[in-house]
């Protein structure tokens, strides 16, 4: 029964904003907006407090949102660890737990809306701004994104170039903002007009059009060296995205994985990953 309702829920959700947009257009936009920047998992589970308790903790504040961080203390570089969609600090801990054997001195926090971290939804502008919080106050020399973390450590770059930051490194990141919304127009089968609306306030709010907002484009601007790794059959994102994230960095490894899926946590991909830090 709950499998079935979740298959309709989307479709359901879709009819209410296309006749909503009908009287109220103005309304359906803002709702559209929220519901695609609104995660619905990624807090954090008991079953993961463990872990987390071991870092040193404490809560910084960017854009009115309480930030959960977490230190892992070592006398090697600084590490900044930025987590992807519905997720939390805790996806990273094998990582983590291979970094610290090396003693990496690593950083991590819960994205807005996710983990301990406080707010009710997140885009990459907002993503960006709070990444640049934790740089000036932690000063990383690599960072090291997943997913939609990996779309923000790219744009980071773009929007505050920061030469201190040494290398980067991006895990199945998406690009194309068009891309991602066509999907999201086909998941909620949602009206042109509806989508044209949902166009002019992305444009309206973070300043961009979907087909302008290009992960590969900005990616132009990256000078760090970077390591890409992405799976071949990532059904989340696709592997193009990466390659063509790859062909316009300036200095850039691409990995292909297979089987690795979107999370990418494997022993050879750390092996991968320290393998570039250590360069």
């Amino acid at each position: 029964m709950k499998k079935t309702i979740n298959k309709y829920l989307p479709k359901i959700i879709g009819v209410r904003l296309n006749t909503l947009h009908l009287v109220k257009p103005q309304k359906a936009v803002k709702k559209a907006f929220y519901l695609f920047c609104t995660p619905r998992r990624g807090r954090v589970k008991p079953e993961q407090e463990e872990f987390l308790a071991q870092a040193k903790a404490k809560t910084v504040i960017a854009e009115e949102i309480q930030l959960q961080t977490y230190h892992w203390k070592g006398s090697g570089k600084n590490i900044l660890l930025v987590h992807g969609w519905e997720s939390n600090t805790h996806r990273w801990k094998a990582l983590i737990e291979k970094l610290q054997a090396k003693n990496y001195n690593i950083y991590a926090f819960d994205a807005p809306a996710h983990g301990f971290s406080s707010g009710n939804y997140i885009h990459v502008p907002l993503y960006t701004k709070c990444v640049e919080k934790m740089v000036q106050e932690f000063s990383p020399e690599v960072i090291i994104g997943h997913s939609i973390g990996g779309m923000t450590t790219v744009f980071h770059q773009h929007e505050f170039p920061n030469k201190a930051i040494q290398k980067l490194v991006l895990l199945g990141p998406p690009s194309e903002l068009s891309a991602i919304m066509s999907n999201y127009q086909e998941i909620l089968n949602l009206k042109p007009r509806v989508m044209k609306g949902l166009e002019k306030r992305f444009q309206t709010k973070l300043g961009y059009r979907f087909a302008e907002f290009s992960i590969a484009k900005f990616a132009k601007e990256v000078q760090q060296p970077t390591l890409v790794i992405h799976d071949k059959y990532d059904k989340i994102a696709p592997v193009e995205a990466s390659k063509s994230i790859h062909q316009n960095l300036q200095h850039s490894e691409f990995i292909e994985t297979e089987g690795a899926g979107h999370s990418l946590n494997n022993e050879d991909i750390y092996s991968a990953i320290i393998k570039f830090l250590e360069q």
